[in-house]
Order: structure tokens, then C-alpha cells, then sequence
């Protein structure tokens, strides 16, 4: 008898920690976050740790109160795909997507489930949200629209001598046009011509990166997913040809490019999360949440490439 008591007690102890798994100690609900991310970066990557850790200053730690289920499908649309189909039948609380054909994909996916994106230069333009500033879709979240007049402005500076800009960049990521038809218009305005250097893949970067010797004074590239994971690529062909690379954020700069003035996007990231901690604490609508944006921008030049090139960084910079 004293077995078979010990038995039951063990098989009930197991039924109600099964039956709780989703709970905390208190009774309290874990709330599943899904996350989808386009490819690994330095930016997003950074996007991503920015959200974890602006939860975490709210109260939401994973293991804890809520689980997250980390996805990265690696720079592949079918990935993407894939991951969104998982995230939605897992009937997961709210979905974080980082880039654009992340958020695409699972944005096509559910209607229901919340959805906040990073990483995503116009939502509206991608057809997430009804507009930035009232989305009216199930849809919200931060953009990483970068000051593209502002960073031509550090061109002219930086390269006064610069003539012709080669605009380097993904023709699929409508990110990347977007930001692209900003750039040329702030060129035309300071007088620059420009040229189109677009990849479809990235085994093509270092030929259209060699493509542009002879024929531009200094890159352009914006803050597109496929460039900056293949940035070092981009530098090591520009910099032995002495040309100048001025980039979308910090990361790209890091990994070899000239110049910068960009959003942070670790700062990004927990903006976001505050987001999302509106929807799951405070019951907030997404379709009642305007798109927000990284008001804050930082200067980034890398020094060993401004030896490498041979420019005298301006002392007022």
C-alpha cells in the first residue's frame, strides 16, 4: 500500500506539472514570443538583443515569465516562410520579425496574432500596415529608416572631391529601394551623379563591388541585409581600390566600410520592446499603434579604413 501511495503521489506531481508547464509557480500564464529573423548581422542581431534585454527591464524574462522561440531562417525567403508557418500554428502571444521579408512572411500568415516588426524601413510601402501612422492591420512596430540626406551630406564632406556615387544594393529588399530613391534625390540636390550597382544574391557582391572600380569615387550602400552580411566582401575590394564606402549603420563600418551617421539598432530593439510590452501588459491594439522611429542618429568612421584610403578625417567631425 505504501507503494502504491508513492506511486500515485509521483504520477499526480507530474499531471499537474504537465498541466501548469505553461504557468509560472504563482498561476501565472508564459507568454510565448516567436521571433523571426531575416539573416545574421551585426544590426540585427543587435535589433534582436535590444528586444530581449528591453523585456527583460519590464519585467519579461525568458525562461521565466515568458519563452522565447528564437528563429533565424539565414538569409532565405523559403526559410522565412517556413519559420512564419511554425510561429502561427504554434499559436504563440505575439511575433517579433526582424527585417522586411521577415515580417512579410509571417504578416501574410495570421491577422490575428500581434505583430511587431524592427528592421523594416517603411512599413507602409511593404504593405504591413495600412499606413505608419495608423496601421489598421494587426501589424506595428519601429522602422530603420536612416537619415540617407544626411548621410550624403557626410559624403560631400568626407570625399569633397567625389563626383560619381555607385549605389550599392539588393534590387529585391524593398528597404534598400526605398532608401536608394531617398539617397539619389539628396544627390541630386547636391549635384552628385549616380549609378545603380545591384546584387540578387550574395555570391554576386564581390563581382558588382569590382564592377565599380573605374567607374564611381565612392559606394553608397543603405542599410541593406544582404550587403551587411556581406560587408567584409564589399571592403576588401573597395579599400584596395581606394574607394570609400559610406554606410547605412555602424555594423557595416565596423566590418570594413568608411563612414557612417545611423540609428542604433540595439536602441531599436528595446524601443521595440516597449512596444510589445504595451500589447501584452496594457492590452494595446496594434492596429492603433503608429509605426515609431529611432530619433537619435551617431557618426561612425573607421579609422584604420581611413588610413587604408588615405582621407584626413575633418577635425569639426
Amino acid at each position: 500500500m505504501k507503494k502504491l501511495g508513492l506511486a500515485a503521489l509521483v504520477l499526480g506531481a507530474a499531471l499537474t506539472a504537465f498541466a501548469g508547464g505553461n504557468k509560472e509557480s504563482s498561476g501565472q500564464k508564459v507568454l510565448k514570443i516567436g521571433v523571426i529573423q531575416l539573416v545574421e548581422h551585426s544590426a540585427l542581431d543587435a535589433n534582436y538583443q535590444g528586444f530581449v534585454d528591453g523585456l527583460k527591464e519590464a519585467g519579461y524574462v525568458d525562461g521565466q515569465n515568458i519563452k522565447i522561440d528564437y528563429q533565424n531562417a539565414q538569409g532565405e525567403q523559403a526559410n522565412c516562410v517556413t519559420i512564419a508557418n511554425k510561429l502561427v500554428n504554434d499559436k504563440d502571444d505575439l511575433i517579433f520579425a526582424i527585417a522586411t521579408p521577415a515580417a512579410q512572411a509571417v504578416a501574410n500568415l495570421t491577422k490575428n496574432i500581434p505583430i511587431v516588426v524592427s528592421s523594416v524601413t517603411d512599413p507602409e510601402s511593404a504593405k504591413l500596415v495600412k499606413s505608419n501612422a495608423a496601421p489598421g492591420t494587426n501589424v506595428t512596430g519601429t522602422s530603420d529608416l536612416t537619415p540617407c540626406a544626411a548621410q550624403m551630406d557626410l559624403l560631400k564632406k568626407l570625399v569633397p572631391n567625389a563626383k560619381t556615387v555607385a549605389m550599392l544594393y539588393c534590387s529585391s529588399e524593398q528597404n534598400s529601394i526605398f532608401q536608394i530613391n531617398l539617397a539619389k534625390a539628396a544627390c541630386d540636390k547636391l549635384g552628385l551623379k549616380y549609378i545603380d550597382a545591384t546584387v540578387s544574391n550574395s555570391n554576386e557582391i564581390q563581382q558588382v563591388t569590382q564592377s565599380i572600380v573605374g567607374k564611381a569615387d565612392v559606394i553608397y550602400t543603405p542599410t541593406d541585409n544582404m550587403i551587411a552580411a556581406g560587408m567584409a566582401t564589399v571592403a576588401m575590394v573597395a579599400n584596395q581600390a581606394k574607394i570609400p564606402t559610406i554606410c547605412g549603420e555602424s555594423g557595416m563600418v565596423k566590418a570594413g566600410g568608411f563612414a557612417t551617421y545611423g540609428i542604433n539598432y540595439y536602441e531599436l530593439g528595446k524601443q521595440t520592446a516597449k512596444m510589445a510590452v504595451e500589447i501584452l501588459r496594457d492590452g494595446k491594439n496594434p492596429t492603433d499603434m503608429p509605426i515609431q522611429y529611432l530619433e537619435k542618429c551617431d557618426l561612425d568612421v573607421n579609422q584604420d579604413t581611413a588610413k587604408k584610403l588615405g582621407i584626413a578625417v575633418p577635425a569639426g567631425l
